[in-house]
């Protein structure tokens, strides 16, 4: 089993003329230019729960989230959203709501006269669902023409209402006419959003907000940077929305999200974030004020040190805390050493900070070796297994199981935090195995590209099994969807 790498032109990799966005408003709220970074999340409850719905909304606006996503699967949900927000008004909460819409471009119109801001995937908007279908020049725009004609009514109604739109980019669910020109690349997610782009301008619709993200944190950097110089190139300036999709959870899901936010807004690219978790959602606002604080416009002098040494430079009782980022190599006194050492901080802040100092020191000048030494107490054992994980995050060295997982929302089937927990609990460490756990099918298939299996909420309680993306058992009970995993694996 193994991992391609991203390759773009070299160009891509480092900004090096300062992006300042457009302002434009989410409701009330100003977002881009000089506005702070703004944090967003979503709920994960049933959208038709308007009970359920508005409790976790305002635990999140206690949390200090700025703008809340909410699913419309269809047209009742996408209806249900006007009760969600005259109950938040009937408390006088006054906080921005997005609408989160797939494959139902009816729903995203209703959506549209209620909420402030609408997200739309081009990936699903296009029409076209045909795997490995072939495009002549002329079907390529003809395809693309009626995407325009499909888009124009939302466009429409956004006009009319003041709604913002968010052309959402994911990774793993790009349209066949993209695939086909493209592939699956940063450059096929830059160009699917320049098409949007254009098809809103030559509608004199300007109030958008992009966003391009990736399960892979390399992708979803490239992507952004991209992105960027993409727009200087053609004088446009849209905010940017962050954020490392299926990140999972815990500490190799705050690493993820860490480096590849993180790395953006030290850039100085990014108006607004959303950390995505496998986790009750309030527990994504920390970090992402964490991750402001440290990189966003304002941010903190930097506490690392970062230098290069020579591995025989380094003093005999830290050696062993020296992970090699190419495992294959071997250790020798020549080995050049990327040392990044802080002055003893909380350990849940080095954890965001030090995955961002890594990448940024690494994208410069790379080394043979990391060594993390955090104040003259170090922990070397928990230092160690922290620099294990941000090489596995920047897909540079793989020492156990790597996991894809949704943060869940209103069309998650199943518990999706509990069964994660259970199948990293089993099958957490297999080395060089990619595991994508995924509440629906909207986020499934397609978002779990190039891992080895896939488990896949398809109903209450029921699972779909993959094998790359082939489908191996549907409707499994969930028990016995695990047990069918771990068989598979260990053959």
């Amino acid at each position: 089993m193994h991992y391609s790498a991203v390759s773009l032109p070299s160009e891509t990799l480092l900004m090096s003329e300062k992006f300042i966005s457009r302002e434009i408003f989410i409701g009330n709220l100003p977002l881009g230019n000089s506005h702070p970074v703004r944090i967003q999340s979503m709920t994960n409850t049933p959208t038709l729960n308007t009970k359920a719905t508005v409790e976790q909304i305002i635990r999140l606006v206690e949390a200090g989230c700025d703008m809340i996503r909410i699913t419309a699967a269809n047209i009742r949900e996408a209806e249900n959203l006007k009760n969600i927000r005259d109950k938040l008004m009937e408390k006088e909460i006054d906080i921005p709501l997005i609408a989160d819409i797939h494959f139902q471009p009816k729903a995203a119109e209703i959506a549209a006269g209620i909420v402030e801001k609408v997200r739309i995937n081009p990936g699903n908007y296009s029409g076209s669902h045909h795997k490995n279908k072939q495009y002549s020049e002329a079907g390529y725009q003809a395809e693309l023409e009626q995407t325009s004609q499909n888009l124009k009514p939302l466009l429409h109604i956004c006009k009319q209402h003041n709604t913002a739109i968010r052309i959402g980019i994911n990774h793993g669910s790009l349209s066949d006419r993209i695939l086909y020109k493209y592939g699956n690349t940063p450059r096929g997610m830059v160009a699917s959003a320049m098409e949007f782009i254009r098809i809103c301008r030559e509608n004199h619709f300007e109030d958008l907000i992009l966003s391009l993200k990736a399960s892979d944190v390399r992708t979803m950097i490239e992507a952004n940077r991209f992105m960027v110089r993409e727009m200087l190139k053609n004088k446009m300036n849209y905010p940017l929305h962050l954020g490392v999709t299926e990140a999972g959870n815990g500490t190799e899901g705050r690493i993820k999200s860490a480096m590849g936010i993180g790395t953006l807004l030290a850039d100085g690219i990014g108006n607004t974030i959303r950390v995505s978790l496998t986790e009750a959602p309030e527990k994504e606002i920390p970090v992402a004020q964490k991750l402001i604080e440290f990189y966003g416009h304002s941010q903190q002098v930097s506490v690392v040190q970062t230098s290069y040494v020579s591995y025989g430079d380094i003093p005999e009782n830290q050696q062993s805390d020296m992970v090699l980022i190419d495992e294959k190599k071997t250790i020798s006194p020549e080995n050049s050493l990327l040392l990044l050492s802080y002055p003893d901080l909380p350990y849940n802040d080095l954890v965001l900070r030090a995955p961002v100092d890594f990448n940024l020191a690494y994208e410069k000048k790379k080394a043979d070796s990391l060594l993390l030494v955090n104040g003259p107490a170090s922990n070397g054992e928990s230092l160690r297994e922290l620099t294990l994980q941000i090489l596995q995050a920047r897909g540079l060295r793989y020492s156990k199981t790597e996991f894809v997982a949704c943060p869940s929302c209103g069309r998650t089937h199943f518990d999706i935090e509990k069964e994660l927990n259970k199948v990293k609990y089993r099958l957490g460490n297999v080395k060089g195995l990619k595991i994508a756990v995924m509440g629906c099918f909207v986020n499934g298939p397609g978002e779990m590209a190039g891992a080895d299996y896939g488990f896949v909420g398809s109903a209450p309680g029921k699972i779909d099994l993959y094998k790359g993306q082939t489908i191996l058992f549907k409707n499994l009970p969930e028990e016995e969807a695990l047990n069918q995993l771990e068989t598979l694996i260990r053959k």
